[in-house]
């Protein structure tokens, strides 16, 4: 049987498995983290008059500094900071669960001499508490021509893979560069949907963004949901964007290329047990993830 086209005929996957939509918001994050959180809430409430229910801000919505030392001055203690309240209020303002990309948080017990923050996403439900957190594992490091590029040098990394429960089933988190570690995904379990809040640059978004992120939907036979920074930068950086929906055929449901936006759509449970039926690849598995 040929794997080029998607299964036909749905097979339900029960009771009360009505869509459930879905909205990554593509952003250009400036220095300035008022104007930021701003652009973000505009485009939340934009997401939520569409009738999303779930929203996904990129990596770095808040602050995209001239050097990457920057990012240092807008830190927050877990727990609250400006940032932070504005998730959990914009979440209860619209009454939809924010997954707000990343923003910076003190690292807890720093080494000495140690001046770092953790990348962290954190999760608020439509009553505006904290649902979940995930401070990302694997920091980006690039080298080619004038590109530069080492997270490590100002992140701490995470150590724990983290999912949550949402209504229409498990999410799994990751940021960004993890999307190029499959074993990562495999690690979350059996997910809905996984979310990628993200800032490629251009250069690798270009080669390998729209392939990495449809075999993680492939492979895990689920739905994949990219929120991407998406353009030319105050700070003279450019990003890929090319944020998107793929289901879990790998099919793209939507996407922008560039520039601030919304891209929507919604999880169908029952087309995620079509996939799994016809193709159960997700069943099939033999080798434990280390």
């Amino acid at each position: 049987m040929s794997d080029t086209s998607p299964p036909a005929t749905p097979v339900s996957s029960g009771p009360g498995s009505s869509p459930f939509r879905v909205a990554a918001l593509q952003m250009v994050s400036t220095p300035d983290r008022e104007r930021n959180l701003a652009d973000a809430g505009h485009l939340i409430a934009q997401a939520a008059s569409q009738g999303a229910r779930l929203v996904l801000l990129p990596e770095y919505f808040c602050f995209m500094g001239h050097k990457d030392t920057d990012k240092l001055a807008i830190r927050e203690a877990y727990g609250d900071g400006p940032i932070q309240r504005f998730l959990a209020d914009a979440a209860k303002r619209h009454g939809v669960w924010v997954i707000g990309g990343t923003l910076p948080l003190r690292v807890t017990n720093p080494a000495p001499e140690e001046n770092r923050v953790l990348n962290t996403t954190l999760v608020f439900d439509p009553s505006g508490a904290e649902r979940a957190r995930y401070d990302k594992i694997h920091l980006f490091s690039f080298e080619k021509g004038a590109e530069s590029f080492d997270e490590a040098r100002t992140i701490r990394p995470g150590a724990e893979v983290r999912t949550f429960d949402a209504p229409f089933g498990r999410v799994g988190l990751s940021v960004c560069y993890d999307l190029r570690f499959p074993e990562l995904y495999r690690r979350m379990g059996d997910c809905a949907l996984m979310v990628v809040p993200s800032a490629f640059t251009y250069t690798t978004g270009r080669a390998h963004w729209e392939t990495l992120l449809r075999a993680r939907a492939i492979e895990n036979q689920c739905y994949v949901l990219a929120a991407a920074q998406g353009g030319q930068h105050e700070n003279g950086r450019r990003t890929w964007g090319h944020s998107m929906l793929i289901d879990p055929w790998g099919e793209i449901l939507d996407v922008r290329d560039e520039n601030p936006g919304v891209v929507i759509g919604d999880i169908d449970l029952e087309r995620m047990a079509a996939v799994r039926t016809s193709l159960p690849a997700w069943r099939h598995r033999v080798l434990d993830c280390p």
